[in-house]
């Protein structure tokens, strides 16, 4: 890539950006398109646009710089206000290592002249944009006494990194405490997983043996249990009756909407019952979906029955009428061997994740492990079409491999726009193809909870981005380019390499600005949800739970979300000493992210669960990973360099591990448990245990005649025979 193709492709993807800008600040004035760009202020009920009749098309920049953390806390939760703490972390890394490294390290590297004696010396065959190299430590001659100026500021960036990520979790600490020591009744404050309970006693039922166990340990807090059950089958039953029922309020929908002045009778719906409603009987939909509902429902009442009294598990939920007794049960050892009695926080009723609640101890173990040699051999066998898509998606070996593409990439225009675009394009799409894959490993585990499941897979794709991504496509671009100069002289391997590593950085220069000025455009716009929401309006949508459906937006993705951030950290981290002008790069990123997805969490992202912050430690991990492969990159490169004090470096991965584990003893137990300083606060009222119960009861085991009648009825058959509660 020259000069020409990196600047095409820096201004293109701006002038991308600013379209995209100005396409949001004309769709999100249109009233119908509010449901796209302002959903979560209309679901709490607030007024879209706060009630401004001439609103400016850039009031939204002044409303997310304005806006303060209890802002984001109100309308995203505690998590978002987190991940905002962790893009402003990491901006501000940015910008203190800035200040060094772009005065002083760039004047150094360009007044020297190591490419050129490289050249001279045959030890460069690699093609590189000498405009761009001029400016990074590979323009260092060998030896030289420059390289004391990058050797200093490889000490800074990972000082100022120390100093802004402890100050972020003191911050992040202190924000979950004052969550959770919060007035308001939250139902799995009150609530602990019982696993791998033991079998039960003759003479005893499950539930007798669960209650008399916790209340002989709790007498004066002990509320009651909820007996895990198989719902598999029932939950079948649930949602084929829900779909039912859906599909008849659509029916009633467009029969409603039939009737008019000339045909006040209107038109019946129908369908034909066969695949898709494309073939079969044709029958009255109104009539046939109403049939079905009423063979469902007292198939589903019969199903709840016997799952609440045959098919219990070794696992329950226990419930406490305190909230500080419950965090201390939930860290408490309540058995000699860990795997009996083993107990955790509840999460929210809405994550458990009830398949998971009664796998055993080994059984999760074996799990685990399994999953790990599965991730661990995804991350080898990836790299192979990892490197094949940054080998191939060169514009000289398209031409090689694809050569009826030669006239197409030949034109001058469009070569520089491919060049400049299509290696980073491809390997986004490549890289989208996981985290679904990920998540499912992830559930397979055996872990309990959605949040905690997120958690999982966000450090399995982080670690496969970056082992794939950086590490991968770094040597893949070095190796592949040098490969015929490599099989002639063996030995020429380490200096290429080195000499190779700053080239690498413009890949992820114009990686880096394809994220930030495209992927925020498409953020910010939303194009995309707009115009499937249009389109399902007019086509699919018959009622008002569909439109509804068609433009609720989820949340924020973390799960792919922040490991995509951390890819850009690690990749801007690594390269700010070797190529300093990538570090204003990572400013804009980071500080575009943060000002554009301030404005989504406030106005259109709603968050699926709350987890009160416990994804930090798992993101401080990651940055702690990301400075250690920084400090193990630059002590190589120093080496390469054959810089003598290089050994002086030695000491900065050992600084890193001992920070990280003062930051574990001192913060995480916090995250881990609820501390019962925090725990031990009043509630502004009793709680109605009653309704904290009632929370956690599946969906599919509370339908409405469950709930009222027939579930107590249940209840208190199954309390006889070893009981659902």
């Amino acid at each position: 890539m020259d000069l020409s193709s990196f600047l095409t492709s820096l201004g293109t993807s701006f002038v991308i950006f600013l379209i995209l800008m100005l396409v949001f600040a004309w769709l999100s004035s249109k009233p119908g398109n509010h449901v796209v760009y302002y959903p979560n202020r209309i679901l709490k009920g607030l007024d879209p646009t706060g009630g401004s009749r001439t609103r400016s098309p850039f009031a939204w920049i002044q409303e997310a710089l304005s806006s303060s953390e209890q802002d984001v806390i109100s309308m995203s939760g505690v998590d978002t206000a987190v991940y905002f703490v962790f893009l402003a972390t990491v901006l501000g890394i940015f910008v203190l290592s800035a200040v060094v490294l772009l005065p002083v390290l760039i004047p150094i590297a360009v007044t020297d002249d190591g490419i050129k004696n490289a050249k001279m010396n045959n030890t460069q065959t690699v093609e590189t944009f000498s405009e761009l190299d001029n400016l990074s430590m590979g323009n260092i001659n060998l030896r030289s006494n420059r390289l004391w100026a990058f050797l200093l500021a490889t000490y800074w960036v990972s000082f100022v990194a120390y100093y802004l990520t402890w100050k972020a979790y003191n911050h992040v600490s202190a924000l979950r405490a004052e969550a959770l020591m919060s007035p308001e009744i939250k139902a799995e404050q009150f609530a602990i997983i019982v696993r791998d309970i033991p079998p039960v006693p003759e003479g005893q039922t499950r539930k007798e043996q669960i209650d008399s166990f916790f209340r002989k340990l709790y007498p004066d807090t002990f509320y009651r249990s909820m007996i895990v059950t198989d719902n598999k089958e029932v939950n079948k039953l649930w949602v084929e009756l829900e779909g039912y029922k859906k599909k008849l309020d659509r029916s009633v929908a467009v029969f409603a909407a039939s009737k008019t002045e000339a045909k006040p009778e209107g038109v019946r719906p129908a369908h034909k019952t066969g695949f898709l409603g494309l073939v079969g009987k044709k029958v009255d939909s109104i009539e046939f979906y109403s049939e079905k509902i009423n063979e469902l429902v007292p198939k589903l009442e019969s199903e709840q029955k016997a799952t609440l009294r045959e098919k219990q598990k070794n696992a329950a939920l226990v419930f406490f009428n305190n909230r500080a007794t419950a965090a201390s049960a939930a860290q408490n050892l309540h058995a000699q061997i860990v795997d009996k009695w083993t107990v955790l926080a509840a999460p929210e009723p809405g994550q458990l994740i009830w398949a998971n609640l009664y796998i055993d101890f080994i059984h999760r173990q074996v799990r685990q492990y399994i999953v790990y040699v599965i991730v661990a051999l995804m991350i080898l066998f990836y790299t192979i079409p990892i490197a094949a898509v940054s080998a191939i998606t060169t514009l000289n070996n398209l031409k090689k491999y694809l050569p009826f593409l030669k006239p197409v990439v030949n034109i001058g225009a469009l070569k520089s726009i491919l060049e400049a675009f299509l290696p980073q394009l491809a390997l986004i799409i490549f890289l989208a193809m996981l985290p679904k894959l990920l998540l499912f490993l992830s559930k397979s585990e055996g872990i309990p909870s959605e949040g905690h499941a997120v958690r999982a897979a966000s450090g399995k794709y982080f670690y496969f981005t970056v082992l794939n991504v950086f590490i991968g496509v770094t040597l893949s671009g070095a190796l592949f380019e040098t490969l015929e100069t490599i099989q002639k002289n063996p030995n020429s391997l380490v200096p290429l390499l080195a000499s190779s590593l700053p080239g690498s950085a413009t890949f992820f220069l114009t990686y880096v600005a394809l994220k930030f000025f495209v992927g925020y455009g498409l953020e910010l716009s939303r194009i995309v949800p707009l115009i499937i929401f249009h389109l399902k309006k007019k086509f699919l949508c018959k009622c008002e739970a569909d439109v509804k459906d068609a433009w609720t937006p989820g949340d924020l993705g973390y799960g792919t979300r922040i490991p995509g951030d951390l890819l850009i950290f690690t990749l801007v981290l690594c390269y700010s000493v070797i190529t300093p002008l990538i570090v204003p790069f990572g400013v804009i990123y980071f500080g575009l992210g943060w000002l554009i997805l301030r404005n989504q969490a406030l106005k259109v992202y709603v968050p699926s669960y709350e987890t009160y912050g416990r994804i930090w430690p798992h993101i401080f991990n990651r940055i702690i990973a990301s400075l250690l492969l920084y400090q193990l990159t630059m002590f190589g490169f120093f080496g390469v360099k054959k810089f003598f004090y290089a050994p002086i470096l030695i000491p900065l991965p050992i600084i890193s591990l001992i920070f990280a584990f003062l930051c574990h003893n001192k913060f995480y137990r916090a995250f881990a448990d609820t501390a019962l300083e925090v725990a031990r606060y009043e509630l502004k009222e009793a709680p109605n245990m009653d309704q904290v119960f009632r929370s956690f009861v599946p969906p599919s085991l509370s339908s409405e005649k469950v709930d009222d009648d027939q579930f107590e009825d249940a209840r208190s058959q199954v309390s006889r025979s070893g009981s659902f509660v």
